[in-house]
């Protein structure tokens, strides 16, 4: 009985090693277990998670932070300078909480795996460097100049990221690829520097000395002018004295771009994307490696218990011991749900190895979305009603509308474009907005009607629109209640937070981005949007390494 308690709880572990691309190389028995799924549990990986950011936020307020709410010298007050050893107690528990994680990663995957680890070898180091330098800070009252722990706090974001380590292994296999083309820009580089210093030399005239005293005056300077110019960045200012006197010399100038800019930065963009794209794709291989290993190590324990007939030639897992196994795993419910109906499905009460990987073959798979249904209505007049407000052309109805809002806000800007503030009408631009926002309202509540609410919520242009058109409403009430009702040469006084002018900006403002609901619309539109998110999604790891 014990036995197959410990069979269970490995299983379950391995199949969420498996959910989430885990190695399955660490302590299984009972107590390790335990520990293990406490670590990886969502309240321990939040609070370490809060660690990393609360130690990479004290940079904000330590000296010699600047941060305040202007930049001007003039207004700005002095910045908050906290006392020594308040950063510091904070620092502590910090990495307190940073001992603690490393500590039961490295007994979780044994001393042995611990030195082959060379992230965790290098998170030790850090956090003794680390320790000794706030001790340090202590024993001078907080008075050093050079505090070496702070350069070092971005490794704790790095670390704690499989998927950043992963991009930064990446780039560092692409970097022996790049060399060549690198060193071929280098050599571009410096003869066109040497030709530029042959041809822009100092002559007798002073006033044709003009590019040389600009840009070319000595080695440092002409390297820096063209390596500027890689870039285009003093384009065309490097070359305007030497054209000034001469347009032959832009030639010089177009062969550097066109050989530089066009030809050998876009094949080092090449090579870096052919390379990084093989070493991310290994990366990816391996992580679905991990998966399929992870399930058939929950394969193998299951298969070892008592339930599995003795004299099988092939070992089988009971679908009743999956189900216990299911039941306790830490996965999305749609998976879940998905697994337990295909076993339903099945007829048969054991599964082959093949079998029980074919079903966990639905991790792999995207979820496809599912709205809930439309209300069903009984009165003929309800139902012509749905039909007609959740039909698609009441929808573009409403894109033609919120169009013509946008036209008549850009008219009325354009008319008091010139205009002092004292001039300015605002009677026009609020009727224009309290007519249209009322129009959204209505268009919101019969869809609503149409679709069901929950229905309404599942589309997520639907969500944004709503969103939008309530916080319209609730500005729109604010005007009135502050500022009355749009009258002819309404231009009341400032009055609360915001002017009546500025009420009618943010309202603006709002009705311009609230056009962005046509883009779901628009196939080719929607399928760019989509790319960029999807894009933006995939770039976290690229991300976190710009941040750190």
């Amino acid at each position: 009985g014990a036995d197959n308690d410990l069979y269970i709880n490995q299983a379950i572990v391995f199949i969420e090693d498996a959910i989430q691309y885990r190695s399955i190389n660490h302590r299984v028995d009972s107590k390790s277990l335990w520990l293990y799924r406490w670590y990886y549990s969502r309240t321990c990986q939040w609070i370490l998670s809060l660690t990393i950011t609360v130690i990479l936020a004290l940079a904000f307020v330590e000296k010699p932070s600047s941060l305040t709410i202007t930049s001007d010298v003039r207004y700005r007050l002095p910045a908050w300078n906290p006392p020594c050893g308040l950063m510091e107690s904070i620092e502590l528990l910090c990495f307190l909480v940073f001992l603690v994680d490393v500590s039961v990663k490295s007994y979780l995957i044994g001393w042995e795996e611990f030195w082959k680890n060379k992230w965790l070898v290098a998170y030790i180091l850090t956090l003794i460097v680390s320790l000794a330098d706030w001790v340090v800070s202590l024993s001078f009252f907080c008075t050093e100049n050079v505090r070496i722990r702070r350069i070092l706090r971005p490794f704790f974001l790095l670390q704690n990221s499989s998927m950043m380590k992963k991009t930064l292994k990446s780039i560092n296999s692409t970097l022996p690829e790049m060399a060549s083309v690198v060193l071929l820009l280098a050599v571009h580089l410096s003869l066109f520097t040497m030709f530029a210093m042959l041809l822009f030399a100092r002559t007798k005239d002073g006033q044709q000395d003009k590019e040389w005293v600009g840009y070319f005056r000595n080695l440092p300077d002409s390297l820096t002018s063209l390596l500027v110019l890689l870039t285009t960045a003093n384009n065309p200012d490097v070359m305007i004295p030497a054209y000034s006197q001469n347009r032959a010399y832009s030639l010089f100038f177009i062969l550097f771009t066109v050989l530089g800019n066009l030809f050998l930065m876009n094949l080092l963009t090449a090579i870096i994307y052919n390379q990084f794209r093989g070493y991310l794709l290994k990366s990816v291989q391996s992580s679905l490696f991990r998966r399929r290993l992870g399930i058939r190590a929950a394969f193998e324990v299951l298969s070892s218990l008592k339930e599995t007939p003795a004299n099988a030639q092939q070992s089988y897992v009971s679908v009743g011991a999956l189900l216990q196994v299911l039941q306790k795993v830490e996965m999305d419910s749609r998976c879940k749900q998905a697994i337990m109906r295909s076993l339903k499905m099945c007829s048969c009460d054991q599964l082959s190895a093949a079998q029980f990987q074919k079903l966990f073959e639905e991790l792999d798979k995207d979820a496809i979305k599912q709205h809930p249904p439309s209300p069903e209505y009984q009165s003929r007049f309800m139902q012509k009603m749905q039909f007609a407000f959740g039909h698609p052309y009441f929808g573009y109805l409403g894109n033609v509308v919120a169009l013509a809002n946008i036209i008549s806000i850009c008219v009325v800007l354009v008319m008091d474009a010139d205009k002092q503030p004292s001039e300015r009408d605002d009677f026009f631009l609020g009727a224009i907005n309290c007519f249209f926002i009322l129009y959204y309202l209505l268009e919101m509540l019969l869809k609503i009607l149409a679709m069901g609410l929950k229905r309404y919520l599942s589309y997520p242009s639907n969500r944004f629109d709503g969103l939008l058109t309530v916080i319209l409403l609730v500005l729109e009430i604010a005007t009135f209640a502050v500022y009355g009702f749009p009258h002819p040469g309404w231009r009341p006084e400032f009055m609360g937070l915001l002017s009546l002018w500025d009420m009618v900006r943010l309202v603006n403002m709002l009705i311009v981005f609230r056009f962005l609901r046509i883009i779901p619309n628009m196939k080719f539109m929607a399928l760019v949007v989509t790319t960029l998110l999807d894009l933006v999604k995939n770039l976290r790891a690229f991300a976190g390494i710009l941040v750190v």
